[in-house]
């Protein structure tokens, strides 16, 4: 009977596993990445199923448990208090996300001036000297910031033990790798096991631990999805390269709502908190076709937006759709509905869509303006001066109500407009706007 192998080969790029050699791996399509590695004793051991006999675990009754209210502390910096739900958890892990050169860095700066104790700066990708500059530059107070330049985990948390910070930032854990797998460093198994490592030294000796992690081209935390499930809350710095403007966001927050969002204007010295955004996104009010105002809810604040639309011809066969900051999908969606239930004729047409200011929205409220500047570009016929619209179009051509339809004419008739085309509602609506309520699309297309 053959022996079980002591050797194995294992894919550097991403993990994979095999028995033999061979040129490409079949799990990334990778050449030449498979290297031959020696079976741990675990993984001998789950092998040959000599496993070690398990002792029950120690179960507690929920009626015997005190809850009692997390302890947070604030940064100073209200954005971002905000979207983590009020402040900073002692022995939380956080995970900040953002494309290269969008602030990660330079937010996370300007946080630790605000922390009252010791912050220790782990970087693999900047020396101290560039960290300085940095410094220097955003004019922000360092007396409470010491930096380490490495890369080796083992030695990052031996040395956070050592410090015992009331904040940790690693930049970033793509650069991080341990002595315990063979593979380079921002494969998927470094990655899992750097960030497993900083979340146990987090929890035990309630150290809050602050991660940077590069974004795919894709718009995703570069590394395995795990990674996101480890860590308590998820944070992405979004913003258009050529605006100024940058969105902080929270995909998953244990302790807090993942709905807010923080804004920020990226100036020559650091983040300038935006605490009233409602109209940072408009543009100078010009009365022309296409162009039509909407009033979009990002957590709980209302958010004035200019949707453009320009329709054309198509020059070949099949017309062109093409969208900056709204979902393409569910533009070809809206686009089917004014041709088939309005009897638009724009299957022929090409279609260009812009949410002005760089602000990326899904929510379906912002379909009624689409709608309607889709219309006022084909015909060239601009709405009336001072006039918004939202509320979600369905596939019949009905108009669909909205939450929270008060709040954004509050905010719409504290910017000086004057009309306001919406869903119809039974409920009484209280607003100086002069309100224009509609059940169907083709009743609002009406009103231009």
């Amino acid at each position: 009977m053959p022996k079980d192998p002591k050797e194995i080969f294992t894919c550097s790029h991403c993990d994979s596993q095999y028995a033999k050699w061979s040129g490409r791996c079949s799990e990334c399509g990778q050449w030449g990445t498979l290297e031959k590695s020696e079976i741990s004793p675990l993984e001998q051991m789950v092998k040959t199923k000599n496993l070690p006999q398990a002792k029950p675990g120690k179960v507690v009754n929920f009626n015997q448990i005190k809850t009692t209210d997390f302890s947070r502390v604030k940064t100073g910096i209200e954005e971002f208090d905000r979207v983590v739900g009020g402040g900073l958890i002692n022995g939380s892990l956080l995970l900040l996300g953002g494309e290269p050169g969008i602030g990660k860095s330079t937010l996370v700066l300007q946080i630790c001036q605000k922390i009252n104790g010791k912050v220790l700066y782990v970087s693999g990708e900047e020396s101290a000297e560039q960290i300085k500059t940095r410094v220097e530059r955003l004019k922000i107070k360092a007396d409470n910031l010491i930096f380490l330049g490495e890369t080796n985990i083992e030695t990052i948390c031996a040395t956070i033990l050592e410090q015992k910070p009331a904040l940790a930032i690693i930049d970033s854990i793509q650069t991080v790798y341990s002595l315990e797998t063979p593979s380079g460093a921002g494969s998927v198994n470094q990655v899992r096991i750097s960030t497993t490592k900083l979340l146990e030294v987090s929890k035990k000796n309630n150290i809050t631990t602050l991660i940077i992690g590069h974004v795919t081209k894709f718009g995703e935390v570069a590394g395995p999805k795990t990674l996101e499930h480890l860590v308590d809350t998820v944070l992405y710095l979004e913003g258009d390269p050529y605006h100024a403007f940058r969105i902080l966001r929270s995909a998953k927050n244990r302790f807090g709502s993942t709905n807010e969002v923080g804004i920020f204007e990226m100036a020559g010295d650091g983040l300038i908190e935006i605490k009233d955004p409602a109209a940072i996104f408009l543009t100078e009010r010009r009365i022309q076709a296409g162009a039509v105002i909407t009033a979009a809810l990002e957590g709980s604040r209302v958010f004035m937006l200019e949707v453009q639309s320009l329709v054309n011809p198509a020059n070949f066969g099949y017309p062109q759709r093409k969208v900056n900051g709204f979902d393409l999908n569910r533009l070809q969606l809206l686009a089917a509905t004014l041709s088939r239930r309005v009897g638009l004729k724009i299957s022929n047409q090409d279609i260009y869509l812009n949410l002005v200011g760089g602000l990326k929205v899904s929510e379906p409220a912002i379909d009624l303006a689409v709608c309607l500047s889709i219309f006022s570009a084909f015909k060239d016929k601009p709405l009336p001066a001072g006039c918004l619209a939202f509320g979600e179009v369905g596939l019949g051509g009905e108009i669909r109500p909205i939450s929270q339809a008060a709040k954004r004419l509050n905010e719409a008739e504290k910017l000086g407009f004057k009309t306001a085309i919406i869903p119809y509602s039974k409920e009484k609506i209280n607003s100086k706007l002069k309100i224009i309520q509609v059940r169907t699309l083709a009743e609002a297309l009406a009103e231009i």
